[in-house]
């Protein structure tokens, strides 16, 4: 066993769940999992998954501490693993589960523009990060249960989003965008927030390559429009991969500023997504070498031991845009976060990477 492996091992054995309701951090790491077992067939990562879901789902498809009121889209990421559940095992309460899920998807509130908000809490806000949290979700939904007409929404929030949070000087995104323009982080013209945050534009790619992957034949006009976005923003992140290590730097433009830092989450999130749009041809092959170097260069500064343990460390620990107290975007703002160990956000990028290196190789 490898140094990752036994990392990764050793992790899930180990696992409690980041809040005792359910919450997208666990989400990660049950994707992670669920993408090894796809791996490799090892039935230790099936029963993790299963293991936690028995815990938080109940037989009659009530899922503990989810409240679907509160509109939190960081609430569907885990249910995204309940489709391929539900096919393994037949069980009834992970088909209730997902509806009870999509029930919130129908009735999100959204942007003028049609995009949903980030939260209750962030009215006429969009976030990177919540991409992430709901497309993948919302298209195997569709592919699954639903209309595939609906596929028009999924193609023209994201379209949205480039129209409206794309850097076309830098070639990156911003964290968000707020159409009020309340926010005193937006501003006052554009409505983006100030700066380009690592981990935001990972949550961004790792959407678009896991909706692409959910497209079939009968969506190909769509999913042109998709491809040319995912690929652009591919090829904006390589030009801030540092040349060393291979890694992205939680402030992505300013890696030679004062406090800035090359962060785990985000760089393991670009290299999940180049290596599996490499896979699914989504990009030219040669790039698979940036997303091995990535994987490889994350694992050689920060999977470290200490007293016996490994630990994976660099993982800014949160952030965000608002609420109290204030998050203003700045620069300062985003190298002032914590940084942690072993944070789900980056060890469940890691098993998704690390997915893709045994897949690709």
């Amino acid at each position: 066993m490898n140094k990752v492996e036994k990392f990764i091992d050793d992790y899930i054995k180990d696992y409690k769940s980041y809040k005792p309701s359910w919450n997208y951090e666990d989400g990660c790491v049950l994707k992670g999992a669920l993408d090894l077992y796809n791996a490799t067939d090892d039935e230790k990562y099936k029963t993790f998954v299963l293991k936690y879901l028995d815990e938080f789902i109940e037989k009659d498809g009530e899922i503990k501490g989810y409240n679907m009121d509160n509109h939190h889209l960081d609430d569907i990421n885990s249910g995204k693993v309940l489709f391929d559940v539900y096919k393994m095992t037949g069980d009834e309460k992970y088909k209730k589960a997902i509806e009870t899920i999509f029930n919130q998807v129908k009735t999100q509130p959204r942007t003028n523009e049609g995009n949903f908000w980030h939260k209750d809490i962030y009215p006429y806000q969009v976030w990177l990060d919540g991409l992430y949290m709901v497309m993948p979700f919302y298209i195997k939904y569709i592919k699954n249960f639903g209309d595939i007409h609906s596929l028009s929404d999924i193609v023209s929030q994201f379209g949205n989003v480039r129209r409206l949070m794309y850097d076309n000087e830098k070639k990156l995104y911003y964290h968000g965008y707020d159409e009020s323009r309340k926010e005193a982080w937006a501003d006052k013209k554009t409505g983006v927030s100030p700066n380009f945050w690592g981990r935001a534009e990972g949550w961004f790619v790792m959407a678009l390559v896991d909706v692409l992957e959910e497209m079939d034949k009968r969506m190909e006009s769509e999913k042109d429009l998709l491809l040319k976005i995912f690929n652009e923003a591919i090829d904006g992140l390589i030009i801030y991969q540092d040349e060393e290590t291979g890694m992205w730097y939680q402030v992505l433009d300013k890696g030679g500023e004062k406090g800035n830092y090359q962060e785990t989450s985000a760089t393991l999130m670009i290299s999940y997504s180049i290596l599996k749009g490499v896979r699914l041809n989504l990009l030219p092959k040669n790039y698979k070498d940036s997303g091995v170097k990535a994987f490889e260069g994350t694992v050689d500064k920060y999977l470290v031991e200490n007293e016996g343990k490994l630990m994976l460390g660099g993982i800014c620990s949160v952030a965000g845009l608002g609420n109290n107290p204030y998050r203003d975007g700045s620069y300062d703002y985003y190298i002032s976060e914590k940084v942690v160990y072993d944070d789900p956000k980056g060890v469940g990028a890691l098993m998704m990477a690390y997915s893709e290196i045994i897949k690709i190789n």
